[in-house]
């Protein structure tokens, strides 16, 4: 039934998944000043560099999947992204409360979109 959509289908998903991060990047530009600060407080060196290449990651990569131009090397390098920032934004063990419930979340919802990624990963174009 869907198979007549195929095309169609991966535009969505490529879409969805690479927007999703052109957005989140986009987003961060405005919340760079306490991003910087909170990575630094994290240990990562030279946070506010470390910052805006990850954003110029997101960006980039996810403009790249939602064009279907070099989608496996873009969503595996959004794979490898989201296993660094995932544990470091979305540390859900250090809360209580709802704090807690938003971090866990987070932490889920970026555990789907690395399953998403991966699936693009092996998709035909």
């Amino acid at each position: 039934m869907f198979s007549s959509f195929q095309n169609e289908i991966q535009f969505a998903a490529r879409l969805l998944v690479g927007g999703a991060f052109v957005f989140a990047g986009l987003r961060n530009i405005q919340n760079a000043a306490f991003l910087t600060q909170l990575m630094a407080a994290r240990g990562v060196p030279q946070a506010r560099l470390m910052l805006w290449l990850g954003i110029v990651l997101q960006v980039v990569a996810g403009a790249l999947v939602i064009a279907g131009v070099w989608t496996t090397l873009a969503a595996a390098c959004l794979v490898l992204f989201l296993i660094v920032a995932t544990p470091m934004f979305h540390n859900f063990w250090d809360h209580q409360g709802p704090e807690r419930a938003a971090r866990i979340n987070g932490f889920v919802g970026n555990v789907a979109l690395t399953g998403g990624f991966l699936a693009l990963m092996v998709q035909p174009l």
